[in-house]
């Protein structure tokens, strides 16, 4: 079994997969988004081919914590791919993941022009590490 890890844009989803272990995400691909129907298609058929049991997606909430529109529309598509999947789909708390994977492409020394088609593929993976260090920490 896998977790499979989301950051959920209004273009694009950064994907991520755990190893086998349930202890390091990976980058895995980043998905241009759609339409809803197909957006949670093609989630399904990443969640079936690597054999996933469990899917995590970050939640985008404000600073303070409250809910905004971005996370509405996040929990949207929760909702949708509970509806489409026989697994588990878990929210987790992503206000910083964006921030964090600029950071570690500061550290890299990457510029800017070149990190950014894989920003959002490092933030669903920096989210995924997240929900595995805390869920091996219970």
């Amino acid at each position: 079994m896998r977790i499979l890890g989301l950051d959920v844009g209004d273009k694009k989803i950064g994907v991520s997969l755990s190893d086998p272990t349930l202890s390091i995400a990976q980058g895995l691909k980043l998905y241009h988004r759609a339409s809803l129907e197909k957006d949670v298609e093609e989630l399904k058929r990443i969640a079936e081919e690597h054999e996933v049991g469990e899917i995590v997606i970050g939640l985008p909430r404000n600073l303070n914590g409250t809910i905004g529109t971005r996370a509405q529309k996040v929990m949207g598509l929760a909702d949708r791919i509970r509806e489409s999947v026989a697994i588990p789909v878990t929210l987790w708390d992503e206000r910083f993941s964006t921030n964090e994977a600029h950071r570690v492409f500061d550290m890299a020394d990457v510029r800017h022009k070149k990190r950014k088609p894989y920003l959002d593929i490092m933030a669903s993976q920096i989210i995924l590490q997240g929900y595995l260090d805390a869920r091996s920490a219970r």
